[in-house]
């Protein structure tokens, strides 16, 4: 794709971007925390805990010092909880040894987030391609630089939708030969109510509230939660990993 087109992109991202509290910092540590909590949760669920959870724990070395526990009860509500273990984990790795050179080393950080903690974070020459990054190039067949990160990421999610598109919104409309498609829904994830995973986020629910006699609680839920770190069984009680 032409430059001119990419300064199209760029030119609407100056005017319709989003104000992101994690886009005002270059703390490579911020900057992890907000892109694992936006892993599967939706930005304006997430821009309230983000910002209780820097207020809470600033540094890295201060996130590194909490009990898993503390972590795990801190980030209810936001779902997928292992997430918050992985980060706890990663934030003690850092503490330790810190940040390494290929950050996928650290616990729950694939390809994606550690490009764009890299980008974001150190400004390397680099384009983090999430699922509305993807989204945008494939149907635009474009090619865009590192610079217009931010802009496809917005343009994916405001515009450039899974399923039916705002062209008439699209600053790339009138070279996009997608334009004025449909497209099918992606496989839908199973129900959550009444499913095995709203078991788990029940019982740990109450698990996070206060010590809970294993016998009062679902047995094969309480192993799964057990099984991934989220609970600790000792002596009959269950209670968060201290």
């Amino acid at each position: 794709m032409s430059a001119p087109v990419e300064e199209l992109l760029l030119e609407w991202f100056r005017a319709q971007g989003r104000e992101l509290p994690w886009r005002k910092t270059r703390d490579p540590y911020a900057i992890l925390v907000s892109e694992v909590m936006l892993q599967q949760t939706q930005v304006a669920r997430v821009v309230p805990r983000y910002l209780a959870f820097l207020e809470r724990w600033p540094t890295v070395d201060a996130l590194a010092a909490a009990s898993p526990g503390e972590v795990i009860r801190e980030w209810q509500g936001l779902g997928y909880n292992r997430r918050a273990l992985n980060l706890h984990r990663a934030a003690r790795r850092i503490a330790a040894a810190g940040w390494p050179d290929d950050l996928t080393e650290l616990p729950g950080v694939g390809r994606y987030t550690a490009d764009a903690v890299s980008r974001f974070a150190h400004e390397r020459e680099l384009l983090p391609v999430d699922t509305n990054v993807r989204r945008v190039i494939e149907r635009t067949g474009g090619e865009f630089g590192p610079a217009s990160a931010h802009a496809l990421m917005d343009l994916g999610a405001t515009v450039c939708l899974a399923r039916i598109p705002r062209c008439d919104a699209c600053p790339l409309v009138v070279t996009c030969p997608s334009r004025g498609r449909r497209y099918e829904p992606l496989r839908k994830q199973g129900r959550f109510e009444g499913s095995f995973r709203q078991r788990r986020a029940e019982t740990l629910r109450l698990v996070a509230s206060k010590a809970r006699r294993a016998d009062d609680l679902e047995p094969d839920v309480l192993e799964s939660l057990a099984a991934d770190g989220l609970v600790e069984v000792s002596s009959g009680r269950a209670c968060l990993p201290r």
